[in-house]
């Protein structure tokens, strides 16, 4: 395989794609998709023309991708913005496709990554970002997985775990991004729980339906970040709360507890307050030390050392926080917002500004430099 001739031929076979009609970003993932094709074709069955054959199978590629996409927003569309409670009373074959995404040839974090961009919509950048890994580093393991599906049999589809993972983070994208798909996955997991019991997907929905309650207080008319403590409980959809939490009860009542029901405790603890003031913070803990024993995250510490800080006071928080790596996405976030609420407002307004230069996206990255700013503002009175 001349890897030096591919890389010759890419920028032209790109530019073709383009003058094609198709938009950069998919005619970039259609020229990517036929270069992994020629590397598992080109040794045994060279071309005569192989800038020809690339045009050709990367056109492939785009079209078969747009008409993914066609059929995805579709679907898409018969869905209601604000999901309606109860079973799905349609079936389609979204479900069946994340399953056999999570083919058993795959490792679990190669199928949730080939799901997500095959099935999910979502771009490779998101994907990355959802895994806290660098772009590149996400695109090669697209590809591989890839690779390692092509001429396999699909008679074994996944396990429920991966497809579980799957929906997840598809429905944070859709929550928090600028795909909303939040409520796609809110019903493929209602469709999910209709055909399989299994406690951890009750769980999933449970958490799915407890987010998406808080989704229209999350953001201002200006389009910026509200903290959770500062939200309009008003706002919250108590149908859609109450769904949750009656969800969570039926699995937790199996006694077979998992990383989603935990989560789904805490997000009902937080629905449950009256007031941010009213928030039950040491079963906060409690839920996330589970989580903690669970999953062996260290974001989920994270969060835990954000709880404590509530529960036993800034200082306590600040002394978890300092056992995580300093690396660790938002976790001088973290930092400022403990060493406020500890009265340091110099550190706090430091940390915040340099929070903001971290930030995955630009609405967090406003939220964070206008908390620097109201700190130095209060400092200067």
């Amino acid at each position: 395989m001349d890897e030096a001739l591919l890389r010759s031929l890419t920028p032209g076979v790109l530019a073709i794609l383009v003058r094609r009609g198709a938009d950069f970003a998919a005619a970039e993932d259609a020229v990517q998709d036929a270069l992994v094709e020629a590397v598992r074709v080109w040794p045994a069955d060279p071309p005569r023309d192989a800038k020809g054959w690339l045009v050709t199978v990367a056109w492939r590629r785009f079209l078969d991708a747009t008409r993914a996409d066609a059929s995805r927003r579709r679907r898409e569309d018969r869905v209601e913005e604000e999901p309606a409670p109860g079973p799905s009373p349609a079936v389609d074959d979204t479900l069946q496709l994340y399953f056999l995404c999570a083919h058993p040839s795959l490792t679990p974090s190669s199928a949730v990554a080939l799901t997500l961009r095959a099935v999910g919509g979502l771009t490779t950048r998101q994907i990355a970002q959802a895994y806290l890994v660098p772009e590149a580093t996400m695109a090669q393991r697209i590809s591989r997985a890839k690779r390692t599906l092509s001429g396999v049999r699909f008679d074994q589809p996944g396990d429920v775990a991966t497809v579980l993972r799957v929906l997840y983070l598809v429905f944070n994208e859709g929550y928090s991004g600028d795909v909303d798909l939040a409520a796609e996955a809110i019903r493929l997991t209602r469709q999910l729980a209709g055909a399989i019991d299994h406690p951890e997907v009750a769980g999933l929905l449970a958490l799915m339906l407890l987010h998406h309650a808080r989704r229209a207080s999350r953001t201002a008319p200006d389009g910026s970040l509200v903290p959770l403590a500062e939200q309009d409980r008003g706002r919250w959809d108590t149908a859609s709360i109450a769904e949750g939490v009656r969800v969570l009860q039926a699995a937790l009542a199996r006694d077979r507890l998992g990383e989603f029901q935990a989560q789904a405790a805490i997000a009902a603890l937080h629905a449950d307050a009256r007031t941010a003031g009213e928030t039950d913070w040491v079963q906060i803990v409690e839920w996330y030390d589970e989580l903690a024993r669970l999953t062996q995250s260290p974001v989920v510490r994270l969060n835990r050392a954000v709880a404590i800080g509530e529960a036993d006071g800034p200082r306590a928080g600040l002394a978890a926080l300092a056992a995580l790596d300093d690396s660790l996405p938002r976790h001088t976030a973290v930092a400022a917002y403990l060493h406020e609420r500890d009265g340091d407002l110099t550190t706090a307004a430091r940390l915040y500004a340099e929070a903001a230069h971290k930030a995955p996206d630009l609405a967090e990255r406003d939220h964070l430099t206008r908390q620097a700013a109201r700190l130095n503002a209060r400092r200067r009175a």
